[in-house]
């Protein structure tokens, strides 16, 4: 039996075991507990993408609701609902997770870990020695670089936390001259503020002083004055930890893949970290799946894997630049300079062109393996699209070339009809061209 280690417990690492297990793998997942108490925002849609993988339980108890405000570009507004993650609650819930479904789990630090073709020898404090056959890597940004990847302007983040008078429950996200801030509290009132700075250009003082500059800096903000309401504050921390967006050079080997931060990390503006980390997770046991056992399929796989995450990347970069270009009242400092024009120029979601589609050989996850078909290439898809709906798309954009719509939708019934209808519109696709 494949010897399977995972490095790591946070949502990517549990949701690669829960994955694993559902497909009848036996494995053993290496982690030690996460040093720091943290509470993250979190959307709707990384809600549904935890329960999809499995990790409903470990929600329980573990968030609030909260009405997001924001004070961006000069302007006020309230937005919609994000759930507070309390991190601590959460993770406990992911090992419950893990423990119900069999994972084998070992608490250690990790020293060292020796790769060769024929598999891993992971050493880990205390003298404990494991042996892999496979490695799948999701120790975040505490994962060993594979080498010079891509890599956004440096940047690092300042987590303050202390115990506040109690309130309401609340969060929000200013802009600010060399940087931004994103602030919560809690009913019990344990507050939070979080900024985001740029490490050339912050001038930060000594890490004695850093939480008194922090501080400072909180309180020359009228909003975020406002939003804690000039409470008292004890029991006073901070963390400091790089929110640099880091692409790594190489994300699948023939016996190791790497997953979450340890993938890719995002810059938190961006879109939320554990959506994305969630989002190379959840494709890596069908990726393993291939590796083991259609060897012959190992460089397709890899390349899914890989394009996957690379895009994905992409995506949430551009869309953290449109984010920044938005605050233009200090577009000429250093922090929103370097950050308004990278990774490039190009547009986060394009416009839809039926002419610009093509029909090309992608790698896909079919029947628990990754297999080549023929998708759509689209403008805002430039991995493709295979289905909508269940329904097989290159086919009908195929013909669609050449023959009039009610001709080849003429097989669907009326339900599939409507629904492939409705996506070739979004394509910008018109009956009369």
């Amino acid at each position: 039996m494949t010897a399977i280690v995972i490095l790591g417990a946070g949502p990517a690492g549990a949701a690669v075991a829960l994955g694993l297990r559902r497909l009848g793998y036996p494995v053993t997942l290496i982690s030690e507990w996460r040093r720091f108490a943290a509470l993250e925002g979190v959307s709707q849609r990384v809600l549904d993408a935890l329960r999809g993988a499995g990790l409903q339980h470990a929600l329980a108890g573990a968030l609030l609701p909260s009405r997001r405000q924001v004070n961006w570009n000069g302007q006020q507004h309230a937005q919609n609902i994000e759930f507070l993650l309390d991190r601590p609650t959460f993770d406990r819930g992911l090992r419950d997770a893990l423990r119900e479904a069999g994972v084998e789990r070992v608490e250690g630090r990790v020293l060292s870990v020796q790769s060769s073709v024929n598999g891993h020898r992971i050493a880990l404090d205390g003298g404990v020695t494991v042996f892999a056959d496979f490695l799948v890597e999701a120790r975040g940004r505490q994962a060993p670089s594979l080498g010079k990847g891509l890599r956004g302007p440096e940047t690092v983040s300042l987590l303050n936390r202390w115990q506040g008078a109690p309130g309401t429950t609340a969060s929000a996200v200013e802009g600010l001259e060399d940087g931004w801030a994103w602030m919560a509290r809690r009913a019990d009132g344990q507050c939070y503020w979080q900024w985001t700075v740029d490490v050339a250009s912050a001038q930060l003082p000594g890490k004695a002083q850093l939480l008194d500059y922090c501080r400072h800096r909180r309180h020359v903000s009228d909003f975020a004055r406002a939003f804690f309401a000039d409470g008292a504050e004890t029991d006073s921390h901070l963390h400091a930890r790089s929110s640099t967006a880091i692409l790594s050079p190489q994300v699948c080997g023939e016996n190791w893949i790497r997953v979450g931060d340890a993938a890719m990390a995002v810059d938190p503006l961006s879109g939320n970290g554990i959506f994305q980390s969630l989002s190379s997770a959840l494709q890596a046991p069908v990726v393993i799946n291939t590796l083991l056992h259609k060897p012959e399929r190992a460089a397709l796989a890899q390349r899914f894997h890989q394009q996957r995450v690379e895009q994905l990347f992409l995506r949430f970069a551009r869309i953290g630049r449109d984010f920044y270009a938005d605050e233009q009242r200090w577009s000429e400092q250093p922090f929103w300079q370097a950050r308004q024009s990278w990774p490039d120029a190009r547009v986060a979601h394009a416009a839809a062109d039926f002419s610009a589609l093509r029909i090309e050989r992608m790698p896909v996850l079919r029947d628990g393996f990754v297999d080549e078909v023929e998708v759509v290439i689209t403008t805002d898809q430039p991995l493709g699209i295979w289905h909508v709906q269940g329904i097989e798309v290159a086919p009908l954009v195929r013909r669609l070339h050449t023959e009039p719509a009610n001709q080849v939708l003429a097989g669907l019934s009326e339900e599939q009809g409507r629904v492939i209808k409705g996506w070739l519109l979004s394509q910008g696709y018109r009956p009369s061209t």
